[in-house]
């Protein structure tokens, strides 16, 4: 059915209420977006990103009165600015992603979203949509990460996918032949995305999802950590600790001009790293755990 849009920038600070009261008046979604050319602070872990002003999105049904409920908004709140209302016509949302994206070449594995099969045959299919965590393969970090997993021996592995999103680096590597998969994240819609991109998968036997605080005291022959510089640094030694002699860890999330720190905060932990890998402004750093 057609829907009704009403929307605005406002701090971010009046969002949750902006919000609120939107859906006392019948609001069936709120979405919050950038609200002007600026950057996201990398935040701390356990931390919600968020911009200084944001673009508050309300979906309303189409029968509903929203001229009135925006001169509503107006009225009660005359600081902020006037709200923009448009209709949004009925469409097969559900399938209108395939649009922007498409089956994903790494080599001897790909991403597809489901019913687009990969070119190469007897390539390994790895099936994933767009959903409520981050990571489709799309964004230069991830890929970085899906490039190295193609290109490494799986077989017989355990492997630590800190910062797991969506789950499709841990789904990877079971794919790729990983024995065991642990994978953690601090957001519970992460690790429900995780579980059920695995099952999609028919790999959720060897998958282990989990709080960090909850991940078992193992060694991993592969760490993978596709996260941020700042809490990359941060974690150096947690990381660094879950790694076997002869291990290999896998830095993502890093911008080209904080390798440097990443590299500083991980060699004292008997890491030695290859030449890094690069991807627009991005870079992935792949060490091995000396004796």
């Amino acid at each position: 059915m057609p829907w009704r849009e009403l929307s605005l920038t406002l701090p971010a600070d009046r969002a949750d209420e902006i919000g609120r009261f939107l859906e006392d008046q019948g609001a069936q979604a709120i979405t919050l977006g950038e609200g002007g050319e600026e950057p996201l602070f990398e935040p701390k872990p356990g931390e919600t990103p968020l911009w200084r002003r944001v673009r508050l999105t309300a979906l309303f049904a189409d029968e509903d009165d929203v001229r009135t409920i925006a001169l509503r908004l107006q009225t009660r709140y005359p600081e902020l600015e006037p709200p923009r209302l448009q209709k949004l016509e009925d469409q097969p949302w559900e399938r209108l992603w395939l649009e922007h994206f498409k089956p994903l070449d790494f080599g001897r594995l790909w991403v597809c979203p489901t019913g687009l099969p990969p070119a190469d045959p007897e390539a390994i299919c790895l099936e994933l949509d767009p959903g409520l965590a981050f990571g489709t393969g799309t964004h230069p970090t991830t890929a970085l990460c899906l490039e190295w997993l193609a290109q490494w021996d799986l077989e017989g592995t355990t492997v630590i996918d800190y910062g797991c999103g969506s789950g499709i680096l841990a789904i990877a590597a079971l794919l790729l032949g990983a024995e065991r998969v642990i994978a953690c994240d601090i957001d519970p819609q992460a690790l429900t995305a995780t579980r059920e991109n695995a099952a999609k998968n028919k790999v959720a036997e060897r998958l282990s999802c989990c709080y960090p605080q909850d991940m078992p005291s193992i060694e991993a022959d592969i760490l993978l950590a596709n996260i941020l510089a700042g809490p990359l640094t941060e974690m150096a030694s947690c990381l660094a600790a879950r790694v076997k002699t002869g291990g290999r860890i896998i830095l993502s999330g890093i911008l080209a001009e904080q390798t440097d720190e990443i590299l500083a905060a991980y060699l004292p932990h008997r890491f030695r790293f290859e030449p890094p890998a690069t991807s627009d402004q991005w870079v992935r750093l792949s060490g091995e755990k000396l004796p």
